[in-house]
């Protein structure tokens, strides 16, 4: 993964709590940054990751990620408090995603559908993250080019705010699905099934963890080796139960579609 450094803050995107920003980094090109000092920290830059590197290793199309430098000096030109506040608590290692200028959301009464086939690899793939945040009123799908992208996964893999054990939260039916803004174009589930199943392997969840930096996955007071070593296990163990038992969240999801026709 490229490692750019932010150069000029451009403009708050203000939505949700986390305020984001469009960014110029210092390859020249702009930017979507995601705050490490912003809202739940880390846990969602770490979400953000993962699940767009592994959405990338399944063919759906994501914008381009990368790790940004940012430094302090950015945030004593700011005037805005609140902005000059977080870009102080963001100092360092965050993420940022490619811009995608003049992008719209995605609204399914509008259209056009997407295909079932890309349907259904996005909500079979949204199921295997525990992503709760694609629904008719937040899409998180952005159209650019006549083509959906992927955007904001730091609502996924919410396990890893609580202190269950990752063999329980692999479990997970995941009933959020019934709710999700693709689910009624979804028509070839079970062939998403097993197309994603055969894209994902324990050794490509583990390239894609070595990608986390260190300091996201630390916790205070910890050996900072051994504690980004645990935290990397137990989402590696998180994603080697959920991939091997994926008939649980497929036949969640298709129950749901079914109560939908």
């Amino acid at each position: 993964m490229r490692t750019v450094a932010a150069t000029r803050y451009v403009t708050p995107l203000r939505e949700g709590g986390s305020l984001p920003a469009i960014v110029e980094a210092d390859d020249s090109g702009m930017y979507v940054l995601k705050f490490r000092g912003a809202g739940q920290g880390t846990p969602v830059l770490v979400a953000e990751l993962i699940c767009g590197e592994l959405a990338r290793a399944l063919e759906l199309p994501v914008p381009e990620l990368v790790l940004m430098t940012l430094d302090a000096a950015l945030a004593r030109t700011e005037p805005d408090p609140e902005i000059r506040e977080l870009l102080k608590k963001s100092v360092g290692l965050n993420l940022a995603l490619d811009y995608l200028p003049r992008s719209i959301t995605f609204d399914p009464v509008v259209g056009p559908a997407p295909p079932a086939e890309l349907a259904s690899r996005i909500v079979w793939f949204d199921a295997l993250v525990t992503n709760v945040d694609r629904t008719p009123k937040n899409p998180n799908l952005l159209t650019w080019h006549q083509k959906l992208y992927l955007i904001d996964h730091g609502a996924a893999l919410y396990f890893h705010f609580s202190s269950d054990p990752p063999a329980e939260a692999a479990k997970s039916p995941f009933a959020p699905v019934k709710g999700h803004v693709l689910l009624p174009f979804a028509s070839a589930l079970g062939e998403a099934d097993r197309f994603c199943r055969s894209k994902l392997s324990p050794q490509l969840v583990a390239r894609v963890l070595a990608e986390v930096p260190d300091e996201w996955l630390e916790s205070p007071g910890s050996s900072h080796q051994a504690q980004s070593a645990a935290q990397r296990a137990r989402y590696q163990e998180f994603f080697e139960r959920r991939l091997a038992a994926t008939n649980i969240f497929l036949e969640e999801a298709e129950r749901a579609r079914a109560r939908l026709l």
